[in-house]
């Protein structure tokens, strides 16, 4: 049988132990079968494993061993004393009274379980570390009767942890005291499995001495952002593929040179490499001074070997370094007028230096100290005088000798004429200069030219302004004129008839001149919603319920040639809106789509949830987010491009004269906007047409519709509540006041914000508030209803407007109690938002 691990040996004493409290007496389980099971497992489990078992029987004092205490400690089985009292005296002295207390602890206590740490003897007489565990069993009266265990040997678990732990500090003290810089990195991938940043798990002082930064813990691009994409896509392919990378490379964010050997370890889930780094910039920069004292020399061998083609060489220098011994040969001394032998024996460079020109002698004396201190090769221009007294433009052109310590030798060289080459360069130099003066003036000229061409952009910009706004003028002048021909010509024919004493014939001139009314209130409403300043009412709302309480109307309207369908998703996320211009919106669509429809066809009507990134923000003219997007998609004629361009233009129509206003469309575009939204069109001519409302998400659960408990609008009050109606408009305040009057309701009037907030800080009892937006009196409907609610909290309030000034919603939002009714409006409309606003 195969040794059994420390974890099913538990579970088999485990089993023992359950086996031997259910079986008790024979007399009360008959079925002794489980417990000769039980022992036949026990003794097996005891046989195979390495652990010594015990079995202590408290009441004979007892213990029983496993053949594993003489292969694990040197004691025979048959040999020992098979007591506790055995057992106890071979643990070692300084752990016995410990040891004894703790398990009698648990014997004669109620825990069943023990465990505990000692040393105990072995037969030689030296002592093991051991882990021993028991199990305590009782009988019926709860007194221990026995006791089982198993005592294993951590002699070579501690002797493996002591060596690793040894091990462990060598490592350490190597890494700690070694000039190599050593680190070990988690590569972080994106989720494309792409490497993005590294962090840092271990870094030892030569590292961080490197980086000049502690790095443990840390992301490499919290302190190098801009590092190079290589360190990353290297290091990435290292964690992912195992495979190791050797290589030299300048680290951007360290500015030094690095020599990086870098391979995985641990496993390839964890995504960790080690690195060692080894600093070879000051190499590196030796290579490229070398490198470019070469180039330098190459290219000063070139220009010589040119100069002595073209007989430029004025003559040749040697200046030995260490006795500071400046000779010349004959055609340098002949160029100066020198004398040859004095050069032959040797000047000072004081002397040489006199005949350069005074603007040119610091430069030069720099230059020579550069490249003595550096060595190498040496070219430097300036000017000097020879013998005709004039200054000429010449080239040094030599090498710097260096001992293998550094120390500076000798300094060969020839002079070059290149006062030709110069006075070339000269010419050249000037005509840039001219040129680029050229082209100062030339940017300068079409900077005025371009100033010229925005100033008559902007006056095209401001008449096609006028233009535009003249068209909007006329097609609202035509509109009205139409509609106040209608209530004028109807009021007159009423004052007529009155006046011949046939007022019985008046209640259709009453109709016209109503019917009239409301479609300059609706003119109104649209030319509101294109310049986004209509008064909006913006709830959280479900759009597939508006949809399906839509349909039916929807598919009356359009009529049974065109079939109607809706493809609302599941779990559409609601939106912020004005519920009721959405409906209008809707069906506004509808009707344009039935239009373009005259043979009959299809309306789809759509929702979805979208996601719009930034880079589709800028194309939609929409902020980045999320987003409620609701189409309606025909069949029908289809749009060209010149018409979806004007499409949201006011007044803008296709269809004939008096058949529609152009002033739909742009409603619902204003309304979009105005919602925080976008419209925009699809079409192509012949294949039918798609316009998508989008409206921002609205972050929230959607609130169930409230069924009204309010009575009729038209009933009468019982209670007699008091009002407060405040507006500049004393037509519209005696308008209200009668209509109220008439319901039952007390009236109390302000002409202005001042006034109304008076009656609102004094004791009267008021039941609502009705009040316009814009007031006089230096505050405006909204602020002063705020002020009134800081004296009465429970104040409701109903605001009466026909434009959406800002300063009435807060958020896009109204207080509860608050509610806004929109001008003009239908008397029995006023009524019933009262009598539902009061019985709230």
């Amino acid at each position: 049988m195969k040794d059994l691990s420390r974890s099913e040996l538990e579970a088999e004493v485990t089993r023992l132990r359950a086996a031997l409290e259910n079986t008790g007496s024979a007399s009360q389980h008959p079925t002794a079968r489980a417990l000769e099971e039980a022992q036949e497992r026990y003794r097996l489990a005891a046989k195979a494993t390495n652990d010594a078992i015990w079995d202590w029987d408290l009441n004979a004092n007892h213990v029983l061993w496993n053949e594993a205490l003489e292969q694990a400690y040197g004691h025979p089985v048959a040999t020992i004393e098979a007591t506790g009292n055995w057992w106890i005296a071979h643990i070692h002295p300084d752990d016995r009274a410990r040891i004894d207390t703790s398990i009698h602890a648990v014997i004669d206590g109620d825990s069943s379980a023990w465990s505990d740490e000692y040393r105990f003897q072995r037969l030689d007489g030296s002592y093991a570390e051991v882990l021993d565990r028991g199990h305590v069993i009782r009988n019926a009266d709860g007194r221990a009767v026995r006791m089982i265990g198993a005592m294993l040997d951590l002699t070579k678990v501690r002797t493996t942890e002591a060596a690793l732990r040894q091990s462990e500090e060598r490592f350490r003290t190597i890494l700690e005291t070694t000039e190599h810089a050593f680190a070990i990195v988690q590569v972080k991938f994106d989720d494309d499995d792409r490497p993005v940043d590294y962090r840092f798990v271990e870094a030892n002082p030569a590292f961080e001495r490197q980086a000049g930064v502690d790095l443990k813990g840390k992301w490499v691009t919290e302190f190098v952002p801009d590092l190079e994409r290589f360190w990353f896509e290297t290091y990435g392919h290292v964690a992912k593929t195992g495979e190791p990378a050797n290589f030299e490379n300048y680290a951007k964010g360290f500015e030094r040179w690095f020599d990086v050997r870098a391979l995985r370890i641990g496993e390839p889930h964890e995504r960790q490499i080690a690195i060692i780094f080894s600093d070879v910039t000051e190499r590196r920069d030796a290579q490229e001074r070398l490198r470019v004292s070469e180039a330098a020399a190459r290219k000063n061998g070139e220009r010589v070997q040119l100069a002595l083609a073209a007989g430029a060489i004025i003559g040749t220098w040697h200046w030995h370094l260490p006795t500071d011994r400046f000779t010349v040969d004959q055609a340098f001394a002949h160029a100066f007028g020198l004398d040859p032998a004095l050069g032959r024996e040797g000047l000072s460079l004081e002397q040489i230096i006199a005949t350069v020109h005074p603007e040119d002698c610091e430069g030069l004396k720099a230059a020579i100290e550069e490249v003595v201190a550096r060595g190498g090769a040496y070219a430097y221009q300036y000017r000097v005088r020879r013998t005709d007294g004039k200054y000429y433009w010449i080239e040094a052109n030599g090498r710097v000798e260096l001992a293998e310590d550094g120390t500076p030798l000798s300094f060969p060289g020839v002079l070059i004429d290149v006062e030709g080459r110069r006075t070339v360069e000269a010419e050249r130099d000037r005509a840039i200069t001219a040129l680029r003066a050229l082209n100062d003036t030339l940017e300068q000229r079409v900077v005025e030219r371009s100033a010229e061409l925005m100033q008559a952009e902007e006056k095209l910009r401001q008449s096609q302004k006028m233009e535009a706004v003249g068209q909007l003028t006329g097609g609202l002048a035509h509109d009205f004129n139409n509609l106040l021909a209608g209530i004028s010509g109807a009021l007159e024919l009423m004052s007529v008839r009155i006046a011949q004493g046939r007022g019985h014939e008046i209640e259709r001139y009453i109709g016209t001149a109503q019917t009239s009314a409301k479609r300059a209130a609706a003119l109104t409403h649209r030319l509101l919603a294109f310049s986004r300043r209509q008064t909006l009412d913006p709830r959280p709302t479900d759009v597939n319920m508006l949809i399906a309480g839509m349909t039916d109307l929807i598919q009356r309207t359009v009529g049974p040639a065109i079939q109607v369908e809706t493809a609302g998703i599941r779990d559409l996320w609601p939106a912020l809106v004005d519920a009721s211009q959405l409906e209008n919106s809707l069906l506004n669509l509808c009707i344009n789509a039935r239009d373009a429809m005259p043979h009959g066809g299809h309306i789809k009507i759509e929702t979805a949830n979208r996601v719009i990134n930034q880079a589709s923000a800028v194309t939609l003219d929409i902020a980045a987010g999320e987003y409620l997007s609701l189409s309606v998609t025909d069949t029908g004629i289809g749009m060209s491009p010149e018409i979806i361009a004007k499409a949201f233009d006011p007044f803008f129509t296709t269809k004939p004269i008096g058949q529609g206003t152009g002033l739909g469309l742009s409603m619902i575009y204003g309304f979009a906007k105005q919602s925080g939204g976008q419209v925009r069109i699809r079409s192509e001519v012949g294949q039918g047409a798609s316009i998508c409302i989008n409206l921002p998400r609205y972050l929230g659960e959607t609130p169930q519709e409230e069924t009204s408990a309010s009575s009729s609008p038209t009933t009468l009050t019982e209670a007699g509540e008091t009002i407060l109606i405040v507006d500049d408009e004393p037509t519209v305040r005696a308008l209200l006041t009668e209509v109220l009057h008439d319901r039952g309701y007390s009236l109390i009037e302000a002409a202005d914000s001042l006034a109304g907030l008076k009656v609102l800080r004094s004791d009267v009892h008021i039941d609502l508030l009705i009040t316009d937006v814009g007031l006089p009196g230096g505050m405006n409907g909204r602020q002063m209803a705020d002020t009134g609610r800081e004296l009465r909290p429970e104040l409701k309030t109903l605001f009466i407007t026909g434009y959406a000034e800002h300063a009435a919603f807060w958020h896009g939002r109204l207080e509860p109690g608050m509610e806004v009714l929109t001008k003009p409006f239908a008397m029995e409309t006023l009524a019933a938002r009262v009598r539902e606003l009061i019985s709230k």
